[in-house]
């Protein structure tokens, strides 16, 4: 399931580790680097949403792979983290090319807010939405709109629908949605009662109001998001 990439460049392993973790449970695919030229080299050769960038780093300033980064023209947001809380300092990294400061210590849920607001104006004209006939799902703001009406979700719902989503089309067994949405593998017990009664409630809040259903079970398998009838 492809989700967004952000990359941690940032030499203070406690706080880079912390933040790694908490966007993996945000559902951010996440990678680390604890060293300039480690960061330089990712940047050189992977594709990120969004980069989390310490200036005081070893091997390669921080200001220095910014530079290179604007300097050909790559536009990928970037997100000064860093314990210099000086207004030249953020005046110098904005100047760089950054898109925003953020000075430790943080609390993270600021960090997953100026994240957002950076991750909704793009990268690159790529939009960060999902769609299916008259349903829509944008992933940066969490908002899911089905025939111009808002739905409101839970989070686990919410995570349901993406995967169904990404998955549109094809068959979503329990245990494609036990192993990759709640994570669980080693149950002594199956989730199948817990995962219907998610479903019915999903399928009440995107369906019932609607012209046209679009979350189907498939008896004795599993459960489909498609336009039509297979």
């Amino acid at each position: 399931m492809a989700e967004m990439k952000i990359l941690i460049i940032e030499d203070d392993k406690k706080v880079a580790q912390a933040v790694k973790k908490g966007l993996e449970s945000e559902r951010y695919e996440v990678e680390l680097a604890q060293t300039g030229e480690i960061g330089f080299f990712l940047i050189s050769t992977q594709k990120f949403d969004l980069i989390i960038l310490d200036l005081m780093l070893p091997g390669r300033h921080g200001l220095e792979i910014l530079a290179a980064v604007r300097g050909r023209n790559d536009k990928t947001p970037v997100l000064i983290l860093t314990a210099k809380d000086a207004v030249e300092d953020r005046v110098v990294g904005l100047d760089a090319g950054a898109d925003d400061y953020l000075v430790k210590p943080f609390a993270f849920p600021e960090l997953l807010a100026r994240m957002r607001a950076l991750l909704r104006r793009g990268t690159n004209g790529q939009v960060f939405k999902l769609k299916l006939a008259d349903l829509e799902m944008d992933l940066v703001r969490r908002v899911v709109i089905r025939a111009g009406r808002s739905v409101s979700l839970t989070g686990r719902e919410f995570e349901i629908l993406e995967y169904l989503l990404r998955n549109q089309g094809r068959i979503v067994t329990r245990e494609m949605l036990a192993r990759d949405v709640w994570k669980e593998t080693q149950r002594a017990t199956p989730l199948d009662n817990v995962i219907d009664v998610h479903i019915a409630r999903l399928r009440k809040k995107i369906d019932e109001q609607a012209e046209t259903r679009l979350l189907r079970t498939v008896r004795g398998v599993g459960f489909i998001l498609a336009e039509k009838e297979s």
